[in-house]
């Protein structure tokens, strides 16, 4: 196990855990931890051995928010920095080239709900909470939470959340689109585990190019979207995982990928 100050990566078999270790604030992000967090996907972001990310919390909280003890003072310009960097930050996740799933194992409030939203798949104990209750203290959600929320669970669904600062159950978030799935508290690593485990047996080039269709893809017109999969499809046929996986698949044998 590795240790960073506040982020805990652990790896194993082709899959990252990244750990927001400080429960003592249930995981409130501030400038040092963002920044941690940061270098931590810059780590794995160019690992080749890591084909699937899974992020959480520690105890119980996924994160709680962002820390307002150390917003409270913060000017125009300072808060627009710290938006800008926050935001940066979620973006670097969601571009990540592995896929990251979020196992949301307690509260997803405010900027722990934007970060679970920049990740691919969300899996939700059932003790989860997710809102963004910004409004209830002066502000807009600031780490991109009402540009992704938008268009995960639709305009109306978003504007009444946002406006509202309710905060729901991981079974409304799960009727809402918001999640993927909801399991027993106890089981929600090793259900992550799995999902995570199913993807990384798979060609990670594949994978990958595969997010960044979808991600790319996701606001151009139909025909341009449809273009740049032809191009993320046709750059598959230059590696050596499509050449055995498909010659196995010929030859009705198992293939075990290089990500090559």
């Amino acid at each position: 196990m590795e240790e960073e100050k506040k982020i805990i990566i652990q790896k194993d078999n082709h899959i990252a855990t990244v750990v927001i270790n400080e429960p003592k604030t249930l995981n409130a992000l501030n400038g040092q931890m963002l920044q941690e967090l940061s270098a931590a996907f810059d780590k794995l972001a160019n690992d080749r051995e890591t084909r699937v990310i899974v992020l959480t919390g520690a105890d119980r909280a996924f994160v709680a928010g962002a820390n307002i003890q150390e917003m409270c003072g913060m000017d125009y310009e300072e808060a627009k920095a710290f938006g800008t960097t926050g935001s940066s930050i979620f973006r670097k996740i969601e571009t990540c080239p592995q896929p990251v799933i979020a196992a949301v194992n307690g509260f997803a409030l405010g900027g722990g709900c934007e970060l679970a939203l920049a990740c691919d798949i969300r899996i939700a104990s059932e003790k989860a909470k997710f809102g963004q209750p910004e409004v209830g203290l002066g502000i807009t959600p600031g780490f991109s939470g009402t540009q992704r929320l938008a268009r995960l669970v639709g305009f109306a669904k978003a504007k009444e959340l946002i406006f509202t600062g309710k905060v729901i159950t991981a079974g409304e978030a799960l009727a809402i689109g918001l999640v993927n799935r909801v399991v027993a508290p106890e089981s929600l690593m090793e259900e992550v585990r799995d999902v995570a485990s199913a993807i990384a047996k798979q060609a990670p080039v594949a994978v990958q190019k595969s997010k960044e269709a979808i991600n790319n893809g996701w606001d151009l017109p139909i025909s341009e979207g449809i273009e740049l999969e032809v191009e993320l499809f046709a750059r598959c046929f230059e590696t050596e995982d499509q050449k055995n996986g498909m010659n196995a698949f010929l030859k009705k044998q198992k293939t075990e990928f290089k990500g090559k």
